[in-house]
């Protein structure tokens, strides 16, 4: 890895594990003896999984015990990760294509992702043999006792020598380890270049504020006689975590406990007027690469492996940089991903190979290159990375330099709530944004929901609100 890539990469670890290791003590799960409560939520995180449209009901309702088997068959590889058909594909043909078995790459929505598990165990047979998913998505599953131990595997994995946090993340305050690390990655903003004439005077484009975010594209409209800032909204688009991992917390300082605060009022203010300059195709846009591609969008926030297609394809037309800031500082949302094996689960040691394979650093190479996602091991070489990876490499870089970097974690302990959760948040844009409804009134109804799901699941707080004795509170 070259030193500008690894200094990255190991910022990224050590400023992800921070702000995970800040809120452990207040939202880690129980060891496995634990009854079987939910837990998780599930990215971009792909971190991409895929969200219920804001006006649907969300993900997950139904729990089939077996997901379709492919006709190759194989075994199972359930994920909450590269849901995307492109990015499915990439995994099936490009980093499976050399495994040493064969796999039956199975992705799924939030609701399923927990649900086909637990309905699994509960059925007693799991014929799923390998689970990928976010650091947040475990915790249901090990509540459930769903989960082994993967220790002995991780000692056997000593060489790939995984971040010392990481190791620690994935015991999840017990003495057991239930995953190995897998990849991580996080979302920022692109622009193409000939938007860069419209920013606001004065303006410096890796410290934007939401103000000057809405004056660029105000500019930008005024210029282009196009509305140029775009959104992934559509049905299958990561916009929740945008709610959830960057505008709330950079306007109130919370995930939570300030949903429906004065501070929330101001935001969705701020962000209702800096709509009218936002292509209004966005709430069809599931990823931002074809738009900042065809030139429909100039600006963008989106998951860095969405927004890669359009960076490698045109990398000297782009900018990358970290997403504005708020009153209470530049949020972002780091992600981890990770592997787990079910109990009762088969192929194990096939299942241990997969892990194996997918840790080694020529597979994590061909992550990065492909998929976007960033190592989390030693010794993968990333000298050749895509010209579009190493600009969000760059503006990962930027932003984690940022004086005013706020991490905001995936939720945490949601578990098959998980599409609910996302569902609250769109369903409040719909109503503010798009409805023009009354927002005090809009966010007092839309907290009774989230307090609802959170007391169903007695979910923790997760960082940047503080750790909580019991079910976090929406205040």
């Amino acid at each position: 890895m070259n030193a500008s890539l690894r200094s990255t990469v190991t910022l990224f670890a050590l400023i992800l594990a921070a702000a995970l290791v800040l809120t452990a003590c207040g939202t880690q799960a129980q060891p496995t003896s634990a009854p079987p409560t939910s837990a998780p939520a599930a990215t971009s995180a792909p971190a991409a999984t895929n969200p219920p449209a804001p006006t649907t009901a969300p993900a997950g309702n139904a729990t089939p015990t077996n997901p379709p088997p492919t006709p190759n068959g194989g075994i199972i590889f359930h994920s909450s990760q590269f849901a995307p058909v492109n990015e499915a594909e990439t995994m099936r043909n490009v980093i499976l294509k050399d495994a040493p078995m064969l796999v039956d790459f199975q992705p799924q929505a939030a609701g399923p992702f927990v649900d086909i598990p637990l309905a699994q165990q509960k059925a007693g047979k799991v014929n799923i043999a390998l689970i990928g998913g976010q650091h947040g998505d475990f915790p249901a599953f090990i509540n459930a006792g769903l989960l082994d131990d993967v220790t002995p595997l991780l000692n056997k994995l000593s060489d790939r020598k995984f971040p010392e946090t990481y190791l620690e993340l994935s015991q999840m305050g017990t003495d057991k380890h239930y995953y190995v690390p897998w990849a991580q990655a996080t979302y920022i903003m692109v622009a193409n270049k000939d938007a860069l004439q419209y920013l606001p005077q004065g303006a410096d484009i890796n410290k934007l504020t939401y103000d000057q975010l809405r004056e660029w594209a105000a500019n930008a409209q005024k210029g282009t006689g196009q509305r140029v800032l775009g959104f992934p909204v559509g049905p299958q688009g990561l916009i929740h975590r945008f709610w959830q991992g960057y505008l709330y917390p950079s306007y109130t300082g919370t995930a939570v406990g300030g949903f429906k605060s004065a501070d929330a009022v101001k935001m969705w203010t701020d962000f209702k007027e800096m709509w009218k300059y936002v292509n209004p195709a966005s709430t069809n846009y599931n990823n931002m690469s074809e738009p900042l591609q065809s030139g429909e969008v100039l600006i963008a926030w989106d998951h860095i492996a969405r927004l890669k297609p359009a960076l490698d394809a045109n990398p000297n037309q782009f900018v990358t940089f970290p997403a504005p800031a708020g009153p209470k500082g530049r949020a972002y949302m780091p992600v981890l991903t990770a592997l787990a094996l079910p109990v009762g689960g088969p192929n194990r040691a096939e299942a241990e190979q997969l892990i194996t394979y997918l840790t080694d650093p020529k597979t994590q190479t061909l992550v990065a290159q492909n998929l976007g996602f960033f190592p989390v091991v030693q010794g993968a070489d990333t000298s050749n990375l895509p010209p579009g990876v190493k600009l969000e490499a760059d503006a990962i870089a930027v932003l984690q330099s940022s004086p005013d970097a706020l991490p905001a974690l995936l939720p945490v302990g949601l578990g098959p709530k998980g599409g609910d959760w996302n569902k609250v948040y769109n369903d409040t844009f719909q109503r503010i944004v798009i409805k023009n409804e009354d927002i005090q009134t809009v966010l007092n109804e839309q907290a009774t929901l989230m307090q609802n799901i959170l007391n169903e699941v007695k979910a923790k707080c997760w960082a940047p609100d503080p750790p909580s004795d019991g079910p976090c509170q929406v205040q």
